[in-house]
């Protein structure tokens, strides 16, 4: 059965490569980038990049916020590249809600985040952006606790990274 994939924040395309390699041959993907310049080089590496070429038909690049991309129908595996620890808690919220909403009941969310940066910057800050940082942790600590599936490290990464991969309980809110 063919998959609908998203990848959401794909900048430059690295993780993309991967999804390609990964795609089945009726699978569709839709690439969700709000920055223009980043939106203009996929569609060139798209049309140009034989490996990517090849899956171009099956590939939509959205230059919308992940809020305005939705078209109803809902995904089975979505990857996120978003930088959360950048935005504010109630941001880092209300995607995560967005993403739940755009997954079909037992789909995916995968989503990567430096290792340590979070805590290293909740350490060096104060005032306003160590109590960012601490709700952005207390959301995300939350979800994961609730709904994470399997983590990797992923030591090669500079910097490490951790994988995330999420599953929300089939007709659960998570509010």
């Amino acid at each position: 059965m063919p998959r609908r994939v998203l990848e959401v924040g794909p900048g430059t395309g690295s993780v993309t490569d991967k999804i390609v390699a990964a795609l089945g041959p009726a699978d569709r993907l839709d690439l969700v980038e709000i920055n223009e310049e980043f939106v203009a080089l996929l569609q060139r590496r798209f049309a140009e990049e034989p490996r990517l070429k090849a899956v171009a038909d099956r590939v939509r690049i959205l230059n919308t916020p992940i809020e305005e991309a939705g078209d109803g129908e809902p995904y089975d595996l979505i990857v996120s590249g978003l930088p959360l620890n950048n935005f504010e808690v109630a941001g880092v919220q209300r995607i995560l809600g967005v993403l739940e909403g755009l997954l079909k009941p037992g789909g995916r969310l995968s989503f990567f985040e430096y290792f340590f940066i979070r805590g290293f910057r909740s350490v060096v800050s104060r005032g306003q952006e160590r109590e960012r940082l601490r709700g952005i942790a207390a959301t995300l600590g939350e979800m994961l606790r609730r709904h994470e599936i399997r983590r990797e490290l992923i030591w090669l990464n500079t910097p490490p990274a951790w994988v995330h991969h999420i599953q929300f309980a089939e007709g659960e809110a998570d509010g």
